[in-house]
């Protein structure tokens, strides 16, 4: 008797893998295009607002930033003030005429910016300038 009627036989159920796959991928590659990046070493400086100020950024520069606490960084790495004149002796040996970018914090104190300005003339780096926004 049971060779009359087939056995039905359920399938397994089974998930589809490839429409999720396809969904994730859409989901990563949306973040990494709507992600903004940062440096490491990148402080959080407010850049003083002037007017008449033109595009100063400029290339192959030595940049030197500083943050409203006074921690300063040279080209992107976080240095002491003692040793910025050293640098900008070095920067020196290799070209004079490369511009220093000093991007100070609205809120640095000016006697910490003389400072920076009064290094690259004794480094006799004489092309430096402030950046603003």
């Amino acid at each position: 008797m049971s060779g009359l009627y087939p056995q039905c036989r359920r399938k397994q159920p089974e998930m589809n893998l490839l429409p999720l796959i396809d969904v994730l991928v859409m989901l990563i590659f949306f973040a990494f295009v709507t992600m903004r990046f940062r440096a490491v070493s990148t402080l959080n400086i407010t850049l003083p607002k002037v007017e008449t100020a033109g595009k100063n950024e400029l290339k192959g520069t030595v940049t030197i930033g500083v943050s409203n606490e006074g921690v300063m960084t040279f080209n992107g790495e976080v240095v002491e003030e003692t040793q910025i004149e050293a640098l900008l002796q070095q920067v020196r040996d290799v070209d004079r005429d490369i511009p220093v970018l000093i991007a100070a914090d609205e809120s640095t104190p000016l006697k910490t910016v003389a400072y920076l300005m009064d290094a690259c003339r004794k480094a006799g780096l004489s092309k430096f300038s402030l950046q603003s926004r």
